[in-house]
């Protein structure tokens, strides 16, 4: 794990309970590794502490079993479209499902994942999720650009054999909870524009451009969540600076970590119709 460090005063504060912002990835390595936002919420406002790389799958799981107290947004799918649970004949509780996706393993996962779309319609290959479609989000059966459903595949197993609390899904640790981000959600509330790309010869000022847009809108809590994100000077041309656009979603994940943190007395903001099957992005109101 590498850390960067940012502080106004001088010093990162590590009283608890802390936030973690994570954008994931289904391969994480040197060239694309998974990049973690460090924060805390302080006087009604959320601090950027620190960016992170877990270049590897061992720097994720100890990330998952730092100790606690913590919360942490997750950029993947926790769950799965009920209605393709059901239609494949897999586990309708989700730790069932979860193990049992990562027993059949990568190779029939997909073949029951291709087979399920083309069994369907034309113009409605992929079943969503009720949050998906509120947050703009792809559906959990996709698997090439972007490849979810092995996002998924990756993620939820490490957080089920992590032994955190899902809000609605799992009781594990009290003291390490875990929630599912998108960043999309926020940054295209602010800005409909693409911000990020991972194709250099697509990495543009225009990009860059909104990028700084986009933080300009986080650091004056201009958004659907409503909290303003203080930045460190160094930290805030990083986030800029980057075309891929790794570290400005993992500040978004954090982001909706803070959001869920202002209300852990309320659910987390978890909505009343949840679907314990299908799991949920924090910070978007599913239609009952």
């Amino acid at each position: 794990m590498q850390d960067r460090h940012w502080a106004t005063d001088g010093a990162i504060e590590h009283a608890l309970p802390g936030l973690i912002g994570v954008d994931f990835t289904s391969a994480p390595g040197k060239r694309k590794p998974i990049t973690v936002a460090r924060g805390q919420l302080v006087d009604g406002l959320l601090r950027l502490d620190a960016l992170e790389r877990c270049e590897g799958w061992p720097d994720f799981e100890a990330l998952l079993q730092r100790p606690g107290p913590w919360l942490g947004a997750f950029d993947f799918p926790f769950g799965l479209p009920r209605e393709a649970v059901v239609d494949l004949g897999w586990p309708c509780n989700w730790p069932d499902l979860v193990q049992y996706c990562k027993k059949i393993g990568r190779t029939e996962f997909r073949a029951a994942l291709d087979r399920h779309r083309e069994a369907r319609p034309s113009g409605d290959r992929y079943a969503h999720r009720a949050t998906d479609r509120p947050a703009r989000s792809h559906s959990p059966l996709k698997l090439v650009n972007p490849p979810v459903g092995l996002m998924y595949l990756e993620g939820a197993p490490r957080l089920l054999d992590a032994a955190v609390t899902i809000p609605g899904m799992i009781q594990g640790d009290p003291e390490r909870i875990a929630v599912e981000a998108y960043p999309g959600f926020v940054a295209r509330a602010i800005d409909r524009r693409s911000y990020k790309s991972d194709t250099r010869a697509r990495q543009s000022p225009a990009r860059e451009a909104v990028r700084r847009h986009i933080v300009d809108a986080l650091e004056r809590g201009v958004h659907p969540l409503g909290l303003a994100v203080r930045i460190d000077p160094a930290a805030r041309e990083m986030l800029i600076g980057d075309p891929r656009g790794d570290h400005l979603d993992a500040l978004l994940a954090l982001l909706q970590a803070g959001w869920c943190a202002l209300r852990s007395e309320r659910g987390f903001g978890l909505p009343a119709n949840f679907d314990p099957i299908e799991g949920w992005i924090a910070g978007v109101q599913v239609p009952c």
